[in-house]
């Protein structure tokens, strides 16, 4: 059997059994272990070992669980819960006042958190039935909570681009500093939308009455205060970093700490609070871990077999593509595999095939993981099957159906890929801020 037939088949089983419902890690491992043993006999057992021993020496890892855990604690906590309030009293006079506002509570959630997944639940449990029943328009806010959360994956410190960097081998603190202007960005962008739609529109996001706009500049004040807490946490956490006064491990450490501390200070953190945020942190750590042990077990076999120089072979001498276009399809096989895919399980299958590919067409890596987190937000809310529009269904209200979920996020698509555009037509939009503070 050819290599190129090997590869083939060892992409459509795997793809075939993601398609059946197996776990991403189950899929990747059973794989990556069937051909290794297939192909390289008894010996292929102690690839997992050394896949196990890499993944091990990777003390980028240990930011994960950190990270995570610092999310769960403050949704737990129901600090996330009195940043909206804070957004609600102080947008509520704007047209569209509390979409925007709920945008910038993702933002914040993002930079706490690093997941999609937090910004979705707080978004969908606080934020949309606080809109609906002030009578804004459910398929314009379904597709502000979808989109809004998609910004975790991007605003640093995105847990996605850890993983980017350790299969590509990239420092991630300029990942995370190449990731900061295109998602804030992104941000604005999404809220030029919404005012403009609801100037146009106003019966799309009506202001608040006069009863809940009546509240004393005392109150407010004192609601202004909820945000500091999360300013102060992310100036340590991601302040100290750039400043060079803490490593990367050390600055998850200070987030988590700072986290913890504020719920204390709160007094909210209770033994039932704190034994679920480290259950939830420790399931999703885990699952992190055996998709990337899985992953490189699989990305050592398709490039002991040559499938990367395959690629490389087919898309610039036999089909005599320009590095652009070349870049261009794996843009769209990105979004694709997102119908069918979430993020880490696209970035884990494709990643070891065109990382090598990008640095042969000389294009950044950094700026590229920027592009790929960007098209994965897409991908996340393309339908038939994007990961957040399934999210959003387990979460929304009865009144707010499929069509409407699948409605709603046309024109925040769009305004991702105009993003996306952006990116790639002027890359110093993702590269000036790392290479200004590394000094490159």
């Amino acid at each position: 059997m050819s290599h190129e037939l090997i590869a083939i088949t060892m992409f459509a089983t795997m793809l075939l059994m993601l398609l059946m419902g197996q776990r991403v890690f189950a899929a990747i491992g059973f794989v990556a272990a069937s051909a290794a043993l297939l192909l390289y006999g008894q010996g292929a057992i102690e690839m997992p070992f050394n896949a196990a021993f890499k993944l091990f020496n990777w003390f980028p890892l240990m930011t994960l669980p950190l990270f995570i855990y610092m999310g769960y604690i403050l949704s737990e906590t129901r600090i996330a819960e009195d940043l909206y309030k804070m957004f609600h009293v102080w947008f509520g006079n704007i047209k569209g006042g509390l979409a925007i506002g709920t945008i910038g509570l993702m933002v914040v959630i993002s930079a706490m958190n690093g997941l999609s997944v937090a910004g979705m639940a707080i978004g969908a449990s606080i934020a949309l039935p606080e809109m609906l029943r002030r009578g804004y328009d459910k398929i314009m806010i379904t597709g502000v909570v979808q989109a809004g959360s998609s910004l975790g994956i991007l605003v640093p410190p995105s847990v996605v681009l850890v993983l980017y960097g350790m299969i590509a081998r990239q420092p991630v603190g300029q990942l995370w500093l190449a990731g900061a202007v295109p998602g804030l960005m992104m941000a604005a962008l999404f809220i030029i939308y919404i005012a403009v739609r609801c100037r146009i529109q106003p019966h799309l996001g009506p202001t608040l009455s006069r009863e809940e706009l009546d509240v004393p500049m005392a109150e407010k004040l004192r609601l202004l205060r909820a945000g500091i807490i999360p300013f102060l946490i992310f100036f340590f956490m991601t302040g100290l970093f750039v400043m060079g006064i803490t490593s990367l491990v050390e600055s998850s450490a200070v987030g988590a700490a700072s986290a913890t501390l504020a719920a204390v200070a709160k007094r909210r953190l209770t033994l039932q609070i704190f034994h679920q945020t480290v259950k939830k942190t420790l399931g999703i750590s885990c699952m992190f871990l055996w998709i990337i042990l899985a992953a490189l077990a699989f990305g050592a076999i398709f490039d002991g077999i040559g499938a990367a120089r395959a690629i490389e072979s087919l898309f610039i001498t036999r089909w005599n593509l320009s590095p652009w276009e070349v870049l261009i399809m794996m843009q769209l096989s990105y979004l694709l595999m997102g119908m069918f895919l979430d993020d880490t399980a696209m970035l884990v299958i494709v990643a070891p095939l065109y990382v090598p590919l990008v640095k042969v067409l000389g294009f950044d890596l950094i700026w590229y993981g920027v592009l790929y987190t960007i098209t994965c937000q897409i991908a996340y809310m393309t339908p038939p099957f994007g990961y957040n529009l399934f999210l959003m269904r387990a979460m929304a209200p009865k009144e707010i159906t499929l069509i409407d979920i699948y409605r709603s996020i046309v024109p925040f698509v769009l305004v991702m890929a105009l993003a996306l555009a952006l990116v790639m037509i002027f890359p110093q939009l993702a590269l000036w801020l790392p290479n200004y503070i590394y000094g490159k």
